[in-house]
């Protein structure tokens, strides 16, 4: 009886035991996971911190441009090659300084090679030898060298330009797209007071039909006016969508966020003027400047091919130690150093005719360079005519639809308000109401689009600089 008592109290203190162990895992368990939450929230928190600093609470035309610089991936792209151009600049100016190096070598010959001297063979050299070479060179003239000194300056500078002109190109695409966007976003402004102007008008045709004052014709007039002012409602709020997400696109913006767009309409009337007596000046452009570069890159390039001609002269010594025995482990006890400085001259004397070759078409780059920049200039003036015409004609159109509007709201007052004392009948009231709809819609078309070519004349003229 007793040893039955003790056998049921140890498989109890077992299963107490076993008890124990999985909840000591369950705990482990827990703590293992609250361990790899507590590491791995701050880089949730992390990234999500940066991506609300990478939205824009407001998106005003200038913050838009200025996200666009800092984070389109064209602008950065370039900004990294102006950085891997540093590190090339680097890497080739290297060679001017002193060059050290050391080699090793540990060699077992299973034969030695032989020579015949006075008849007899001899065998040269030992069974182990081993060599340690100290060596140092210094580049005295050496012509590739010579070129990266003499351009890294205009390479450097060739580098900033390329940024600056994507920057313009970034500038000048960012800020008419998102011109784009605001005339749509004026439209469904439009189609919202016209939906709101039509409804009403439906009442009032409804509540004459109900009074007998007039038939049903006129407002299921309404209500087809109605349904086609919401179904233009719905196209330009899809429309506006796809224009966001290509302002996103050109803005470097992240996809997920939001762009809450900010406008005055009147500042954006005041910026639709410029003087249109300025004239363009093609050094302003950064196009120019980047030929005027690259021709100086070219003009090094022959004094390079030139250069050819020239020898190439070096300094240069080393320091070796020598050690050799027929015994493997004894072949470190002896050293037979050498060593020696010398000047090295390498002439090249004939090479059939390829460095003239290379001079000659180093040349004619050059020549074509400056064809380049003649084409350029006339380019620029049909560039900058064609702006310019293009401006001065929106703008002289924008001020006649402005007109236009006034005239439109004028003539829709005065019929709605004829229309409800029985005077007009209801279909001069939508044609009234049409013809406000269009006149907004092309005012405000008109608008952007006189604020879009401005763009185009600046850049023309050079003004947008970075």
């Amino acid at each position: 009886m007793n040893s039955k008592v003790l056998l049921f109290k140890i498989s109890k203190c077992i299963s107490a035991t076993n008890m124990i162990k999985q909840e000591v895992k369950k705990i482990s368990k827990a703590k293992l996971l609250s361990l790899v939450l507590f590491l791995l929230v701050p880089f949730f928190l992390l990234a999500q911190a940066n991506l609300k600093d990478s939205l824009l609470p407001e998106v005003t035309i200038k913050n838009a441009v200025d996200y666009a610089i800092i984070h389109q991936p064209i602008v950065r792209q370039s900004l990294i090659d102006q950085e891997i151009l540093e590190t090339t600049i680097k890497s080739k100016l290297a060679d001017w300084y002193p060059q050290i190096n050391f080699n090793y070598n540990l060699q077992h010959n299973f034969l030695r090679s032989s020579t015949l001297i006075g008849g007899n063979v001899v065998q040269l050299g030992s069974d182990n030898t081993s060599l340690g070479s100290f060596t140092l060179s210094q580049n005295i003239f050496n012509k590739d060298v010579a070129l990266a000194n003499r351009t890294k300056g205009t390479v450097r500078l060739q580098a900033r330009q390329i940024t600056s002109s994507n920057k313009i190109d970034i500038a000048a695409n960012v800020s008419k797209a998102f011109y784009d966007v605001l005339a749509t976003l004026e439209q469904i402004k439009v189609s919202q007071t016209n939906i709101t102007r039509i409804e009403r008008s439906l009442k009032d045709a409804f509540a004459q039909y109900t009074a007998g004052i007039a038939d049903k014709i006129d407002y299921k007039r309404a209500t087809i006016t109605l349904n086609n002012a919401k179904a233009t409602l719905y196209s330009n709020d899809e429309m506006l969508k796809a224009k966001l997400e290509y302002l996103k696109a050109l803005m470097g913006y992240p996809v997920s966020g939001h762009l809450n767009i900010v406008y005055d309409s009147l500042q954006m009337e005041k910026e639709t003027i410029m003087d249109t007596l300025q004239a363009a000046s093609y050094t302003a452009r950064i196009e120019y400047q980047l030929l005027a570069t690259q021709r100086k890159l070219l003009e090094y390039n022959v004094r390079y091919n030139k250069w050819s001609y020239l020898p190439t002269v070096a300094a240069n010594g080393a320091y070796n130690l020598n050690y050799f025995n027929n015994t493997f482990s004894k072949v470190y006890s002896n050293n037979f150093p050498n060593s020696f400085a010398a000047v090295t001259l390498a002439f090249p004397i004939f090479q059939g005719g390829k460095r003239k070759a290379n001079i000659r078409g180093a040349e004619l780059e050059v020549d074509r360079n400056g064809l380049d920049i003649i084409n350029f200039q006339n380019k620029l003036n049909a560039e900058f005519t064609q702006a310019m015409s293009s401006y001065k004609s929106n703008y002289q159109n924008y001020l006649a639809l402005k007109d236009n509007l006034a005239v439109a709201q004028e003539v829709y007052d005065v019929i709605q308000l004829q229309y409800r004392s029985g005077i007009k009948a209801y279909l001069e009231v939508i044609t009234a109401e049409s013809d406000l709809r269009t006149s907004e819609i092309n005012y405000y078309s008109a608008m952007y689009q006189v604020l879009a070519t401005k763009i185009d004349v600046q850049k023309a003229l050079g003004q947008i600089t970075y």
